[in-house]
C-alpha cells in the first residue's frame, strides 16, 4: 500500500536505478500508466499481471537493466504486503467472525434502526472520521468496508452513497491529521507546534469531509450506481443461530485496535520518551498489528462464544475468512511494486529537481510539489516527506500558524487524484467491485476534491490568521 508507516520509507529512498534525463523519465511515466490501463480496459487482462508488466515497461522505457527493475518491482511487492498483508488477514478474519457470529447483523441492524434515510451518509462519514483519527487507512478501511457493505445491500442504498462518505473520512483523517505519520513528519521537517497543526488540521477537516463525502456522494451515487458486490460481503448470520452477541460486546470488539491505537498515539505525545517502560509498553500493544490481533483473539470470546460457536467452527470461520482475499492482496501488492519502481527510476527526484525554480507562494508551492509528487510516484506519504523536506527553510521566518498551514498544504497536496500507481486505488476497487473508470470517477475524484478544498480551506485561513 502506499499509506504505508514512517519506518518503511527506507526502502523508497535508494539510488536511482537509472540515469536517464527528465524527457525520458516523462515519457517513462506516461508510458508505463498508459501500458496498464491499455491492459486492463482493452485486453481485460487481470490487474495485478497489469501493474506487473507496466512495471517492467516503465523500467524499459526509462533505460534501467531488467535485472534492476524487477528488482525494485519485487521490493516494492514485499514491502507493501508486509506493511498491509497481516492487517488484510486479520480484518478479514475479524470480519468473518463478525458476519457468521450475527455481530455484524446487530450492527446493522442497530444503525439502522437508529440513522436512516438521508442521515445515513452522514452518520457513516462520522464512524469513519472518528475510527479514523487514531488508524492507518488500510486498518480503517478493514474494519469499516463490512459494514459499508452491508448496510449499503440490506437498507437498499446506493454503495457511492454510503462509501464515499466512510471513505472520506479516513482519507481526510490520514492527509491532514496528527498522530497519522504524514503529518507528524511534515511537522518535524518545519518545526511547527503539534498542538496548532492539530487544531488547525480538525478545522479545516471539517468542510473538507463534509464536502468530499456526503455532499459528493450524491453525484458519485448518480455516476457510478453499482450494488455492493455480493463476493465481499458477509452473508447474514444463519437463522439457525439461537443467539447472538450484544451490540455492546459487538462494538468494545471492534472498537478495541481503535482504542489501543488511540492509546498509543496519547502516550507518545504526553510521555514523549522512549526509553520509559510506559511508551514501550503502549508502542507494542498499540502497533496494527497487536491492535488488531488482539481483536480476532477477543472476538473468539465476545462473538464466537456467544453465538454457541465450538472450536472447530471458529477455526472454519478463520479459513473461510482468508479465502476471499488473495487476489486483492497480490493486487494491492503488484500496485506497491509499480510505485516502487517510479520512486527507484528517480521520478520522485526529477519532480523535486524541476519544482526548485517555481517562484510562487510558500502554501502553494508546497501543495503543488507534494500533488507533483503524489501523481507521479502513488505515494501520499512519499509526497509528504519529499515536499516537506523541500520548503523547510521556506518555515524559518512564518508564525507558528503559518508554519502549521504550511504542514495542512503539503498533506492536503499529498491526497490529489489516486490513480493506477496507487495501491490504495486498487483495493478501493477490488472492495467494492467497480472497474477501473468507475473507481477513477469515484474514488479519484473524490481524493482530488479532499486535495483542492483542503489546499483551498488552508490559503484562506492564511489570509485572515
Amino acid at each position: 500500500m502506499t499509506r504505508l508507516s514512517v519506518e518503511m520509507l527506507a526502502a523508497d529512498t535508494v539510488e536511482p536505478i537509472t540515469s536517464a534525463g527528465h524527457a525520458q523519465l516523462g515519457v517513462a511515466v506516461l508510458a508505463g500508466i498508459a501500458v496498464i490501463v491499455l491492459l486492463i480496459t482493452k485486453f481485460k487482462l487481470h490487474a495485478f499481471l497489469a501493474l506487473t508488466v507496466g512495471s517492467l515497461a516503465l523500467g524499459a522505457f526509462a533505460g534501467a537493466p531488467l535485472d534492476k527493475a524487477i528488482a525494485s518491482f519485487t521490493t516494492g511487492l514485499g514491502s507493501t504486503v508486509a506493511g498491509v498483508g497481516v492487517l488484510i488477514a486479520l480484518g478479514a478474519i475479524l470480519g468473518k467472525l463478525l458476519a457468521d457470529s450475527g455481530g455484524a447483523d446487530q450492527i446493522v441492524d442497530t444503525i439502522l434502526a437508529k440513522a436512516g434515510g438521508r442521515s445515513m451518509p452522514w452518520a457513516m462519514v462520522l464512524i469513519a472520521s472518528v475510527i479514523g483519527l487514531p488508524l492507518f487507512f488500510e486498518v480503517g478501511v478493514v474494519l469499516l468496508i463490512p459494514v459499508v457493505l452491508m448496510v449499503a445491500k440490506r437498507g437498499n442504498y446506493s454503495l457511492m452513497r454510503i462509501g464515499i462518505p466512510a471513505l472520506a473520512g479516513l482519507s481526510v483523517m490520514h492527509g491532514l491529521v496528527p498522530p497519522h505519520p504524514g503529518p507528524l513528519v511534515a511537522i518535524d521537517a518545519v518545526q511547527a507546534n503539534l498542538g496548532v497543526t492539530l487544531a488547525l488540521g480538525v478545522l479545516v477537516a471539517i468542510p473538507t469531509v463534509i464536502i468530499a463525502g456526503p455532499l459528493f456522494s450524491k453525484v458519485a451515487a448518480r455516476w457510478v450506481d453499482v450494488p455492493a458486490p455480493d463476493r465481499m460481503i458477509p452473508q447474514r448470520a444463519s437463522e439457525e443461530l439461537e443467539r447472538r452477541p450484544g451490540f455492546g460486546a459487538t462494538l468494545a470488539t471492534i472498537l478495541l485496535p481503535v482504542v489501543l491505537m488511540l492509546s498509543k498515539a496519547l502516550v507518545d505525545i504526553v510521555v514523549d520518551d522512549p526509553d520509559k517502560t510506559v511508551q514501550r509498553v503502549f508502542d507494542v500493544i498499540g502497533s496494527p498489528l497487536i491492535a488488531l490481533l488482539a481483536a480476532v483473539l477477543l472476538g473468539f470470546f465476545t462473538l464466537g462464544r456467544p453465538a454457541g460457536f465450538t472450536k472447530e467452527r471458529l477455526s472454519g470461520t478463520v479459513e473461510k475468512g482468508l479465502a476471499p482475499i488473495a487476489g486483492i492482496l497480490l493486487i494491492v501488492g503488484a500496485g506497491g511494486g509499480f510505485k516502487q519502481t517510479l520512486i527507484d527510476s528517480g521520478v520522485g527526484q526529477m519532480v523535486l529537481e524541476i519544482s526548485e525554480d517555481w517562484s510562487i507562494p510558500a502554501l502553494l508551492l508546497a501543495w503543488l510539489i507534494a500533488v507533483a509528487i503524489r501523481l507521479a510516484t502513488g505515494s501520499a506519504t512519499v509526497a509528504t516527506v519529499s515536499a516537506a523536506g523541500l520548503v523547510a527553510p521556506l518555515a524559518a521566518d512564518m508564525s507558528t500558524t503559518h508554519t502549521a498551514l504550511l504542514v495542512l498544504a503539503i498533506g492536503a497536496g499529498s491526497l490529489f487524484f489516486s490513480h493506477v500507481n496507487d495501491a490504495g486505488f486498487w483495493l478501493v476497487k477490488e472492495y467494492f467491485g467497480l472497474k477501473v473508470g468507475q473507481t477513477i470517477k469515484t474514488w479519484s475524484l473524490m481524493e482530488t476534491i479532499i486535495s483542492v478544498v483542503a489546499g483551498g480551506v488552508v490559503l484562506l485561513l492564511s489570509l485572515v490568521i
